[in-house]
């Protein structure tokens, strides 16, 4: 095992990737001290708890079991250590809003039956299209995420180029789906993943169809006390190693240099050999470092395609909603204009696709008796207005929909109520332009195209999260914390 004894690392935010980064280096012996400028542990993942419920305020989604499995495996650890998993069932419902609802459940054969009722052979072109997609999954976790090729030279090898070889690595999603699907709608339900990876399917790889084996054969699930439940184990992991947390604690400055660097708080500075920041990758390097110790400049940041930010409603509603699933998903039969109006043309969606989590269908504890708790979330392009007439408006354009498409009905049953959007995400997460997740997963944003976990301009200074590779979402950003440790242990280890 690599040693860091005697070195003494501050991480700078305890979103996943922060949590994760300061596991591996406790566990090589190294003196951290996490620091997060909100009240509570876990960046995005955040919870919030009010009048008798508990809300997930980002991730609700618990995919890729064997992420988790690894990282705790790591430490001679399990998840089932620190908290219980159901395998949701339906994984999530769909409705469409021409009226048509579908469950994809974790029986394939019933799903390929349902496929059937769309478009003759498309059962089995479901078939052959998870095929395709666990084989990229297997291949490219173990040698294209698992792996940091950080480097062009790093791709340019006979070994690479073989395990590359049938990978579907260049091309859009839309262009691969198309390939196996007819139907519009069952395009969407392949499609739907990419709004964890912050795309939309013509800017997104068509590598990504990795996702559907996430989705079809991973199975979607639901951690004990939600994701919430899962930052409570990544952290206690961490103390039993010997981190220390402080919350409340905000960087507002990184000075010095390897070895004796100086992070300067409202309290009082921490010296640390080493830094790593889990904080946005823009807020790092263009508020807490001077010019001279930045590696890209504000034109950089500025040109880059960010993922959407989202309008949230986290609602607490009197009674049950059995029309909705633990997972539900509203979309238009076609999705071209709200994609349009998040990447092309930025403004609130008109006629929104949107996600509702009612975490209460599983979960007893995260709402009082005879209540549900629960949140919608509509993808809206970052950066845009954000003000409380806006939101008021759409809040009533959303619930509206909800009503019209689910036939839920809410808007006589919230007995609690709160938003979150684009200035909500940049205040409290100090996200560029609210996005909601970072940097999107385009070709020219993937992999050794994004920014590295090693900083460009000062030594010894390092970052991690999904502004890195491997990119966006929790299992990735979970990855992303081994990386930047590994770049770590190759420097000092």
């Amino acid at each position: 095992m690599q040693s860091l004894a005697g070195e003494s690392v501050v991480v700078i935010g305890a979103g996943i990737g922060g949590l994760s980064t300061a596991c591996y280096l406790a566990d090589a012996e190294a003196d951290v001290h996490v620091i997060e400028k909100n009240e509570q542990l876990g960046g995005r993942a955040s919870r919030l708890e009010a009048e008798g419920f508990t809300f997930d305020m980002g991730p609700s989604w618990y995919l890729m079991p064997d992420v988790f499995e690894r990282f705790f495996g790591h430490f001679d650890r399990t998840p089932t250590d620190y908290y219980d998993l159901t395998h949701l069932d339906p994984h999530y419902r769909i409705f469409f809003k021409d009226g048509d609802e579908v469950d994809i459940t974790p029986d394939l054969e019933r799903t390929k039956d349902l496929f059937e009722t769309y478009e003759a052979g498309a059962g089995e072109a479901l078939e052959r299209y998870l095929e395709k997609s666990k084989e990229n999954y297997e291949v490219g976790m173990e040698h294209f995420v698992y792996e940091d090729r950080e480097r062009l030279r790093d791709y340019l090898d006979l070994d690479v180029a073989r395990q590359a070889r049938g990978l579907s690595l260049l091309g859009s999603m839309q262009g691969h789906v198309e390939k196996y699907f007819d139907h519009p709608k069952l395009q969407q339900i392949m499609q739907y993943t990419l709004v964890f990876l912050g795309g939309s399917p013509r800017n997104t790889p068509a590598l990504y169809n990795l996702m559907s084996h996430v989705d079809f054969n991973l199975g979607v699930w639901y951690p004990e006390n939600g994701l919430g439940g899962v930052i409570d184990g990544i952290a206690d992991v961490g103390s039993e190693l010997g981190v220390t947390y402080d919350t409340d604690r905000p960087a507002t400055a990184i000075k010095g240099r390897e070895g004796a660097f100086l992070v300067e708080t409202p309290d009082e500075p921490l010296r640390a050999d080493l830094v790593v920041s889990n904080a946005d990758y823009a807020h790092t390097e263009q508020e807490l470092l001077t010019p001279e110790r930045r590696g890209y400049d504000a034109d950089y940041w500025e040109s880059r395609t960010y993922a959407p930010s989202a309008f949230l409603l986290y609602m607490g509603v009197e009674g049950d909603v059995p029309e909705l699933a633990h997972h539900t998903l509203v979309l238009p039969t076609d999705w071209e204009e709200h994609f349009e109006q998040i990447f092309d043309d930025p403004a609130w969606p008109d006629d929104p696709a949107y996600y509702l989590c009612v975490p209460s269908k599983t979960d007893d504890t995260v709402a009082p008796e005879g209540h549900s708790n629960l949140f919608v979330l509509v993808p809206i392009a970052a950066g845009l207005e954000d003000t409380p007439e806006l939101r008021e408006s759409y809040r009533d354009l959303v619930l509206s929909d909800i009503a019209d498409h689910t036939g839920t009905d809410l808007r006589d049953r919230i007995v609690y109520e709160k938003s979150f959007c684009v200035e909500d995400f940049a205040d409290r997460y100090n996200s560029y332009a609210g996005t909601a997740l970072g940097m999107a997963h385009t070709l020219r944003q993937t992999s050794l195209f994004r920014p590295p976990h090693r900083s460009k301009a000062v030594d010894g200074l390092y970052f991690t999260g999904s502004y890195t590779t491997p990119g966006i979402g929790v299992p990735m950003c979970l990855i992303s914390g081994e990386l930047t440790a590994e770049k770590v242990f190759e420097d000092h280890g």
